[in-house]
C-alpha cells in the first residue's frame, strides 16, 4: 500500500525502533525502504538480516539525495517520507489512506502529527515517553497517545508526509541543492503547489512519536539550525522569489484549522508588505551573488 522511505545516518538503535513500530502498528502491509548514509554502526547488516530493501552511500549524502535514491525502489502508489527517529503509533496509515480515499485525487500532501518527546522542543503535541531510545517507555506512550488531541490543520510541510508517487516523480523528489536537508520540505511543497496540489494537511489522529533531531544533536543544535536555516531561506528566496515564511503564511495558510482546498494567497496589506520585504532581500542576495560574495 505505502512505500515508506527512511534516510538513516549511523542511527541504528533509533532505526530499529522505527522499523519495529511500523511492523507492529501499521494497519496495511506497507514496504519499508532505507537509504544508509555511511552505515558504520551495523545498519547494513541489520537490514540484510531483516530482508529490508536499502540503498547505500559510503559517505553521508544528506537526506535529499538519500530519499531520491531510495524512492526509485518503491513499488506502491503512495510514498511516505519518515525520519529514522520516529515511532509510528497504531493505525497511523489507515487514517492517512482514509483521507486519501475521501479526496479521490492524486494531488495531496498529508502529514501525521508529531508528538515531541523532548520537553525543550515546542510542538503541536508534547508528551515525554523518553527523550532517548534508551529511556523510551513504549507502554507509557501506547497507553496515553489517544488522550492527546489536536485538530486537523493546514500548512503541513514536515515528515512523515504522504504523497502519490506520480506527484513525487512529476516534481523530481527533493531538490538536492538544499542538501543536507534544511529547507527541502517547503521547497518540495512549493514544487507541488506549482504542479497544482492544493491539499496540504496534517491529520491530528495520525500520530508519530518523534525523539527530535537525533542526528543533528551530534552537532551544536542551535548553531546548526541558525546556519542551515539561513542558507535554506536564501536558496529558497533566490529560487522562488518569495521567502519560506511568505509561502507558508499566505499560500499554505500554516496552522489554520481548515480542511478544504486551498485557492491561493489572500492578497491583503500583510501579504503585500511581506512580498516587498522579499523583493528587497531578493535583490540584495542577487547582487551579492553577481559580485561572487556568498
Amino acid at each position: 500500500m505505502i512505500s515508506i522511505i527512511i534516510p538513516s545516518f549511523n542511527n541504528l538503535n533509533y532505526l530499529k525502533l522505527c522499523i519495529n513500530s511500523l511492523k507492529k502498528n501499521s494497519f496495511y502491509e506497507n514496504e519499508i525502504l532505507v537509504h544508509v548514509n555511511e552505515g558504520s554502526d551495523g545498519t547494513i547488516e541489520y537490514l540484510k538480516e531483516k530482508k529490508i530493501i536499502f540503498t547505500h552511500s559510503k559517505i553521508n549524502v544528506g537526506l535529499c539525495k538519500a530519499c531520491n535514491q531510495i524512492s526509485k525502489k518503491s513499488n506502491f502508489d503512495y510514498i511516505l517520507y519518515s525520519h529514522d527517529d520516529m515511532y509510528f503509533l497504531p493505525k497511523w496509515d489507515k487514517i492517512l489512506i482514509n483521507r486519501v480515499n475521501e479526496l479521490g485525487d492524486k494531488k495531496f500532501y498529508l502529514s501525521s502529527i508529531m508528538i515531541n518527546g523532548d520537553p525543550k522542543l515546542n510542538g503541536h503535541l508534547n508528551f515525554n515517553a523518553g527523550e532517548t531510545v534508551d529511556k523510551f517507555d513504549e507502554n507509557l506512550l501506547l497507553n496515553n497517545y489517544e488522550k492527546l488531541d489536536h485538530n486537523d490543520f493546514q500548512g503541513s510541510t514536515w515528515a512523515p508526509h504522504l504523497i502519490h508517487r506520480d506527484m513525487w516523480n512529476q516534481v523530481g523528489g527533493f531538490s538536492e541543492e538544499f542538501s543536507p536537508g534544511a529547507g527541502s520540505d517547503p521547497d518540495f511543497n512549493m514544487k507541488l503547489w506549482n504542479a497544482g496540489v492544493r491539499f496540504f494537511q496534517c491529520l491530528g489522529k495520525s500520530k508519530v512519536y518523534h525523539f527530535g533531531s537525533i542526528t543533528i544533536r551530534k552537532k551544536n543544535l542551535n548553531l546548526f539550525r541558525k546556519n542551515q536555516g539561513s542558507k535554506a531561506n536564501k536558496i529558497f528566496l533566490l529560487k522562488w522569489g518569495i521567502s519560506i515564511k511568505t509561502f507558508k503564511k499566505f499560500y499554505l495558510k500554516a496552522n489554520y484549522i481548515h480542511n478544504e482546498q486551498l485557492i491561493g494567497p489572500n492578497k491583503n496589506i500583510g501579504y503585500f508588505i511581506s512580498i516587498i520585504k522579499d523583493k528587497i532581500s531578493f535583490i540584495y542576495y542577487k547582487t551579492l551573488k553577481l559580485i561572487k560574495i556568498d
